[in-house]
């Protein structure tokens, strides 16, 4: 979308220097991430900033409503219901594929979530970018042009929230076996707090504990959660000490609520031009004849599982719990970022917080995606090469 840095990019851009960014990145923890990374960053206009920017407001206004827990109270009804939520929630990840709409590139809202992304290793992925493309330091990928240091600060009070760093662990099903875990290492790294699986905490009376290094029994006070209850469920092989509807003396960064009142639950409320027409299975009148024009997708799954692409009317007439799945129409995404043989499409992810006593979210820095295959995620793009996660960079405020 900038002309000027894609050339740039792509005069210099070999399959060496894509190794030796890899290598880059394998060499702080011995470990190369198993989803497959991009070859380049995505370069956004300030026009197309300011649509995005636009379009997040848009959402951020619905969360902000006075009803908007009540709103979204039967979300839910339908799952998981943790104790001690608070007021609002404290990540923010929205993300819009970039499509054509009556020939004009233009925004479109996929998923928004009330749940932590990549933001560790998104910031480490800009350092090293800059090591091997110099001239990417006149760009940055952070919304506010705030600095990397100002970043990871804002990082630590939403994740931390001043409590000290033993007392704040960062919670997940078998760390070691997921495929975000270059993430949790680079929070270990920069934020300083530990990586504990769900079957390491110990509950005493309402208080959790983990065990150190050491083997010494640590009060858990603060849980930076990035516990997918759809994968909890199905692990009916992992014996917990707790249970997370019991009554706990502990805080959330990111409380588990969130993840169901923030999700594709609320599209259906979202009209204007960067939002795609969303409607619940259960208030579906009439199943369209167009189906073609539609996806079929679960309410609360992650990274994609679930979805219809290819819609047939037996798909939606066989979905038993209505509630539970929206349709949505389909959107024609765009090839956007010019590589070495032809165009490929671009989904981005911006990624916000919400600071204890602030009246709305901030929004921070972005996650991007490319794809050459039909949808985005990775079993659409098996064996194609300018296709992963990567990320987008903005134009500075000068």
């Amino acid at each position: 979308m900038i002309d000027k840095y894609r050339q740039l990019f792509n005069s210099q851009f070999t399959d060496k220097k894509y190794q030796e960014l890899k290598d880059d990145i394998a060499s702080d923890f011995d470990y190369e991430p198993s989803f497959r990374m991009g070859e380049t960053p995505f370069f956004i206009s300030n026009e197309l900033k300011t649509q995005l920017l636009e379009g997040c407001a848009d959402i951020i206004k619905l969360i902000q409503q006075k009803d908007f827990k009540k709103l979204t109270d039967k979300s839910l009804e339908l799952n998981h219901k943790v104790p001690n939520e608070d007021e609002h929630t404290t990540f923010l990840s929205i993300d819009f594929g970039i499509c054509e709409e009556n020939g004009v590139v233009v925004p479109k809202l996929i998923e928004v979530q009330g749940f932590p992304s990549l933001y560790n290793y998104q910031n480490n992925l800009y350092e090293k970018f800059k090591n091997h493309y110099p001239f990417l330091s006149e760009l940055t990928p952070f919304i506010n042009d705030i600095t990397p240091q100002e970043y990871l600060e804002t990082l630590e009070e939403v994740i931390c929230n001043n409590h000290p760093k033993e007392n704040v662990i960062l919670l997940e099903i078998e760390p070691e076996k997921q495929n975000t875990k270059i993430d949790f290492y680079y929070c270990r790294r920069d934020i300083g707090i530990p990586i504990v699986c769900v079957t390491q905490l110990i509950k005493k009376g309402k208080e959790l504990f983990y065990k150190n290094e050491n083997g010494d029994e640590i009060r858990v006070k603060r849980i930076y959660n990035r516990v997918i209850f759809d994968e909890l469920d199905l692990r009916t092989d992992l014996k917990l000490n707790f249970n997370f509807s019991d009554e706990l003396d502990v805080e959330w960064a990111g409380h588990p609520n969130w993840f169901f009142r923030i999700s594709k639950f609320i599209l259906p409320f979202l009209k204007g031009k960067y939002f795609i027409e969303t409607i619940l299975l259960s208030d579906l009148k009439q199943i369209p004849e167009d189906l073609e024009n539609y996806v079929l997708k679960p309410l609360f799954s992650f990274s994609g599982s679930g979805v219809i692409f290819h819609v047939k009317k037996e798909d939606i007439e066989a979905v038993v719990e209505k509630e539970l799945y929206i349709l949505q129409k389909k959107v024609n995404y765009i090839p956007i970022v010019q590589s070495p043989d032809g165009k490929v499409k671009c989904e981005l992810r911006v990624l916000g917080v919400w600071k204890k006593g602030d009246a709305t979210p901030t929004l921070l820095c972005n996650l991007a995606r490319l794809s050459r295959g039909e949808m985005i995620g990775v079993k659409f793009n098996k064996d194609k090469d300018w296709v992963g996660g990567t990320l987008a960079l903005f134009e500075k405020n000068n």
